[in-house]
Order: structure tokens, then sequence, then C-alpha cells
């Protein structure tokens, strides 16, 4: 399969932001957003004034590219998703983000069983999860309401998952999100709302791109 391998930290500087990548290095002085908020390559930071002056094309690519990279979706997938968003009822982009946000890697970082995404779907590749009682290993498999996904027996013992919890504990999960950090398990409670998603993200700007 696929997937970005370049160091992640370039893309926090591309888009100008923190796209918390990295996770508790995003929220210390290491993070590179810190040290060199610029644009990366030879010409980074020459071009900076550039961004004030960008056409349409740029901002509504430069608003599919961000939501890409904070999802860590390849365009294939993203494409994807947009397209089965389209053939739903409802506001297209929002039903997209919706769709984003129910993917497995994506929730488990949302019940703070993850410092990152990324990190998410290492674990979830690697086995360590189950969904209603079933081993799954697809990191964009959607949760549905009601789905119970849970930390498996035999990942329990391992030290790092036991000095994850004390990860856990220090983060919020939303509320359409509930979880058990005893038992290492939680579900969706329902759809998340728009108030509920990154506030960051212009779907209305990936749309026309995808319209054009």
């Amino acid at each position: 399969m696929a997937r970005y391998t370049d160091p992640v930290c370039k893309l926090c500087r591309r888009e100008g932001e923190k796209l918390f990548l990295k996770g508790e290095r995003c929220f210390s002085p290491k993070c590179a957003i810190e040290r060199r908020n610029y644009p990366p390559g030879p010409h980074g930071r020459s071009s900076q004034w550039r961004r004030s002056r960008e056409s349409d094309f740029g901002k509504q690519l430069r608003a599919k590219q961000k939501a890409r990279r904070v999802y860590g979706v390849l365009e294939r997938q993203f494409r994807r998703y947009f397209k089965e968003a389209l053939k739903s009822r409802g506001l297209t982009g929002l039903t997209m983000l919706q769709m984003l946000e129910s993917r497995m890697d994506n929730v488990i970082y949302r019940m703070g069983f993850a410092s990152s995404r990324a990190q998410a779907r290492q674990l979830v590749s690697h086995g360590h999860f189950l969904v209603n009682g079933r081993r799954t290993d697809v990191p964009s498999m959607l949760i549905k309401e009601g789905d119970i996904i849970e930390l498996r027996e035999g990942s329990r013992k391992k030290t790092f998952f036991k000095e994850l919890s004390d990860l856990a504990k220090a983060r919020n999960a939303p509320e359409w999100v509930e979880r058990d950090l005893k038992k290492f398990s939680g579900s969706i409670k329902r759809i998340p709302e728009r108030s509920e998603i990154d506030a960051n993200l212009n779907e209305q700007l990936i749309v026309e791109f995808y319209s054009r």
C-alpha cells in the first residue's frame, strides 16, 4: 500500500500551521513551526509573501491538501471519499469530513489511545485492536454508531500500552466518542457535528476544487 514516507514536519511548514502530525513533539520547542515557520525548500523564505496573492484555485488546492495531510490520506483515497459523499444526502463537504472522522485510525486517535493519527494507523495495522470482538488491521475501516473498539487482550501486557494509559488520561475525548480507559475500549455515540471537527478545515473549498 502506498504511503507518505518523507518527514511530516515539512507538511506543517508547507501549510504554515501545526497539523499535529507528530504527537507530543508538536507541543514541544522541537516543533518545526516553532523553529522554522516558513515553507520548506530553497525558496521557502522568499515565497512567504505569495500566500496573500494566491488565486482561487491555489486556495482550493491548499484546503484540499491540508485536509489530506491532517487525516493522512493519499489523493486517490481522498477523492474516493469525496465521490461517496457526493452520492449521499446532505452537504457534500460535511459528509466527507464525517466519513474521515469515522475512520478507525482517527477514532482511536480521538479516544486518546494514540498520540497521533500516524501512530494510531500503525497500531491498527499491527492488529492490536478489535472491532465488535473481531481483530482488524484496516485503518481506513469506517466505524459506525454502536461499534465497540477495544484493545486486544494479548496487547494489554505490553509496556507500550501501559504507558499509553497515562497519555489517554491527559487527553479529553470529544463528546461524540465514548471510552473506558480501564478497559481500553470505546465506541461512537453519534456522528460528529461540524462544530466538533477541526475548524481550520474548509470543506467548501474542497468541494469547489473537485467540482471544477
